[in-house]
């Protein structure tokens, strides 16, 4: 493996480690659909596969949507593995619960493992605000805060933004909307285009229902693509991106 700017790939996957978590800011702006399926008390899921422009398929990444009594519950998995020739690079699991009433998150638990290393992020609203307990702390963030998880368009409502990964909070800016047309496994689809800009620059691709067909960050190890497998009750037809 070749070394660039003191480093080598490894290393600057290692050092950015956190890229996984971040990058699911990109579709959480605009989920519409989605949303409304919410809305309506159906349960969904959406199952992304994750590739990296260097290391190929690195994993997967699923959210299971439950509403139920007024409010709703958000589970999330992921699983990366990034490998090289054989050799295991960089591997992180992910298990995080969600309970949301309304457009307002109540509470997360999320346990993050990175090799042999796993953080704990924990929160909760309290009044007009969500406290926020990780290794880094204790914050107090806006009650508008969302985790960087892509379930809800209420995203939209706010410009304070969660990881789940290691609890910190930072500011994030939404633009763009202009129609796009993105190819996935040889079916074109058209999408309207936005770029999500906060500590790292993302972009995602939205279909006519409002569904986030794929979403991409631009990171130091190279290119990060998530792109949507399989979607249970979203409205999406997932047989039209079947291999042509």
């Amino acid at each position: 493996m070749t070394e660039k700017n003191g480093g080598s790939y490894k290393g600057r996957l290692l050092s950015r480690a956190g890229i996984f978590g971040l990058v699911a800011i990109a579709v959480i702006v605009l989920l519409g659909a989605v949303g409304s399926a919410a809305a309506a008390g159906t349960p969904f899921q959406l199952t992304y596969r994750v590739t990296h422009s260097v290391f190929g398929n690195i994993g997967t990444y699923v959210n299971t949507v439950e509403p139920a009594n007024g409010g709703t519950t958000v589970l999330t998995r992921a699983h990366f593995d990034v490998k090289m020739l054989g050799v295991n690079l960089y591997r992180e699991d992910a298990q995080r619960t969600e309970h949301w009433q309304g457009s307002r998150l109540i509470s997360f638990h999320g346990v993050t493992s990175k090799g042999a290393q796993s953080t704990v992020v924990n929160g909760q609203a309290r009044g007009n605000s969500f406290v926020i307990t990780s290794p880094l702390g204790t914050i107090t963030a806006p009650a508008t805060v969302h985790p960087a998880n892509p379930w809800s368009s209420n995203f939209l409502a706010s410009d304070t933004m969660m990881r789940p990964d290691t609890g910190k909070v930072e500011r994030v800016r939404v633009s763009g909307g202009e129609p796009a047309v993105v190819t996935i496994d040889g079916t074109a689809i058209r999408t309207q285009k936005y770029q999500v800009t906060g500590d790292t620059h993302y972009t995602v691709w939205l279909d006519q229902q409002g569904v986030p067909v794929m979403f991409v960050v631009d990171d130091q190890s190279g290119t990060v693509t998530f792109t949507l497998a399989n979607c249970v009750s979203c409205g999406l037809n997932m047989a039209q991106l079947g291999p042509k």
